[in-house]
């Protein structure tokens, strides 16, 4: 029987809180270094990848110290199932995000300051609200954990601007360490985090970037869809399969079930109950191909996928190899197959244009949005409105790319947000009086049951709107969910009860009050400046798309500054390489030529290339790696070739 977590804990060792909570012996490569400099005091950063077990890393030290741990994350349903999973081993923990009430809050809040609390995940934007700032300094915070921080860069591929907010915490823990954790960021990045969240010195722990088990690929298809039941015929098991619409979602899932592939497709724009049981029977392998969005499998631990397969290829390597990182957690081999064609390099070569819309474009959006809501300028500040993204662009006739990037620009400058994934819950507030009630329970005893229901479950129902839940309802009362639907949508109709539905449909958020379009102003240096960035991600990503030589493993290692790693001897360029063979005579013909043309100047690999003229290009790669583990010349991460 594990014991209920409090101050004892601290008479723990680290191994001793691993093995008494979670069962494991030993930790994994780079965690126990992590949790040392954490309980040491220092501002930490670790790049783990998908499935490298970050979360352990703030877990295991503030199970170690007294106090709470204060862990931020932009990913509402990833706190859920933290906080779920941590409750399982009678650790208590708590979770505050967008869509929940200030009286759940403010419970909350209290319940976190005054018990043996040792977890609360809270979403960055709660940070600044007076209501936190009220709490914070009687909640013992022994580290503030700060999950996919990347989003704090500016430069980098998921910005969200809340993010710059957390380094306010410093000026109130000023000695609380902060761990910042990450799958994927570029060396740049990595700079901006610790830059960003005010790090007294720079402490970085990166995971190797090599998947030794894992195989990438990349094909150009003419028929994608042949090529993905030819990957699913030779790869038997669980396999993901990522699309860049849902429309493709839906489509390739019905092909795949035309060959008798069990297969179903999941995107955000599915009902949250029917998303959360294909999951689970994908995780249960009752499906074996889950067609999917980039919106599936952030925080899901399915160590069995023995491919994961883009239809589509993603606009930068950051996704990418989160994505394909999916594969394989379990050691064995397993394929990331990348698909791409003509359509693909021009769609990704003009995606800029796309992606950043005008300045104009903005204003127009921005002004649709309040006219569509109907707020009036100088209202709407921390309130959350119902918005139907299809039904906007239909009514006010806009292009859907430029709405949606326009949106997302908006969100960068802290004007809106747009979230497809805000779980707001059902919410009933009793607007008759006690005598009144027992009246209407005799008038009306079908539906006294589900009064009762309500009345025993839920604390202060008279005095505010409290959230509810329809699945704690049914087993109080025994019926569907539908069922009870219809109950307290009836006594809403009687006047007897407030009754807000359930909504889990996107939602837009003001940060601020809605100004008159004239008055909106946007960052336009930093906006072109992401807008470079972006540029440079698509050009890498196409480069690894187009690249028929180099090592794949070795491409993805040195984008995110892990120069260490070695052929890995399973892609599909390696394979490539082993096939071509040289002879002596022919080897020193092509090695001297190269010198000769390195050595007035170093040259770009493509122009190099070029000036070899009639050798192939596979044979002078071939020669190429050999001068540089022989270290006669080098090619650095732009692709220039130069002799040393």
């Amino acid at each position: 029987m594990k014991k209920n977590v409090q101050s004892d804990n601290s008479r723990l060792t680290t191994h001793e809180i691993l093995k008494e909570y979670w069962g494991y012996d030993a930790f994994r490569t780079l965690q126990e270094e992590v949790i040392n400099s954490v309980l040491e005091g220092k501002d930490t950063l670790a790049l783990m990848p998908t499935g490298g077990g970050k979360s352990l890393c703030y877990q295991v030290p503030a199970l170690a110290k007294d106090g709470l741990c204060l862990v931020i994350s932009p990913l509402i349903a990833l706190m859920k199932d933290q906080v779920e999973n941590l409750r399982k081993k009678n650790i208590t923990a708590f979770s505050i995000y967008s869509g929940m009430s200030r009286a759940e809050v403010i419970n909350t809040l209290k319940v976190a300051s005054n018990s043996n609390c040792k977890f609360l995940y809270i979403s960055p934007e709660r940070l600044e609200t007076n209501l936190f700032k009220e709490y914070l300094p009687g909640m013992n915070i022994n580290l503030v954990a700060v999950d996919e921080a990347h989003c704090i860069s500016q430069w980098g591929y998921d910005f969200r601007p809340p993010y710059l907010r957390i380094a306010s915490l410093r000026e109130e823990l000023t000695h609380v360490a902060f761990l910042a954790l990450t799958a994927s960021a570029t060396k740049e990045v990595q700079d901006d985090i610790c830059e960003k969240l005010q790090f007294k010195e720079k402490n970085i722990f990166r995971q190797s970037f090599e998947r030794k088990n894992l195989s990438y690929s990349v094909f150009k298809a003419e028929s994608k869809i042949n090529k993905i039941i030819d990957i699913l015929s030779k790869v038997q098991g669980s396999a993901i399969l990522y699309c860049k619409s849902r429309k493709r979602t839906k489509e390739i899932a019905e092909l795949l079930q035309l060959q008798n592939i069990v297969a179903d497709f999941y995107h955000a724009g599915l009902p949250r109950e029917e998303r959360n049981k294909r999951q689970e029977d994908w995780i249960k392998n009752k499906i074996r191909v889950i067609v999917c969005t980039n919106a599936f499998g952030m925080g899901i631990d399915k160590p069995d996928v023995r491919s994961v397969v883009h239809a589509d290829v993603p606009d930068c390597l950051e996704n990418y190899y989160q994505e394909a990182g999916r594969a394989g957690r379990d050691g064995q081999k397993s394929f990331a197959v990348l698909l791409y064609d003509d359509n693909d390099i021009t769609e990704l070569e003009s995606l800029a244009a796309t992606r950043y819309p005008s300045l104009d474009d903005m204003k127009k959006v921005y002004q649709s949005v309040a006219n569509y809501l109907q707020i009036p300028a100088g209202s709407g500040e921390g309130n959350y409105f119902d918005f139907d993204i299809n039904d906007f662009i239909k009514k006010f006739k806009l292009n859907t790319h430029t709405t949606v990037y326009a949106l997302k620009a908006l969100e960068q400058d802290n004007w809106l947000a747009l979230n497809e994934q805000v779980f707001l819950p059902s919410k009933v507030k009793f607007t008759t009086n006690k005598e009144t009630l027992y009246d209407f329970e005799k008038t009306h005893p079908a539906l006294e049951p589900a009064i009762k229901a309500l009345l025993r479950g839920y604390e202060g129902i008279f005095d505010f709107p409290t959230s509810i839940s329809e699945l704690v309802l049914i087993r109080l009362l025994k019926k569907n969910v539908e069922e009870i639907k219809k109950d307290l949508l009836q006594l809403h109709q009687y006047g007897v009860i407030q009754y807000e539905p359930q909504k889990d449909s996107p939602q837009v958020y003001f940060p601020r009050n809605r100004v008159r379009v004239e008055d909106l102003s946007i960052n336009m240096d930093l906006y072109h400046k992401r807008k470079e960035k972006f540029v440079a991600r698509v050009k890498n990503i196409l480069q690894y798309v187009t690249e028929l030589v180099t090592c794949r493993s070795k491409m993805i290692g040195s984008y995110f500054g892990d120069n260490k790693l070695h052929n890995c001897n399973v892609c599909d360029n390696c394979l490539r390489q082993k096939k071509v063979h040289i002879d002596e005579k022919e080897f020193e013909k092509i090695s001297n030529r190269i010198q000769t043309v390195l050595a007035p100047q170093p040259l770009p690999s493509k122009e190099l290339m070029d000036q070899l003229g009639a050798i192939k290009k596979e044979k002078a790669w071939k020669v190429i790696e050999f001068l540089q583990a022989e270290n006669k010349l080098e090619v650095d991460n732009a692709g220039w070739v130069r002799l040393k």
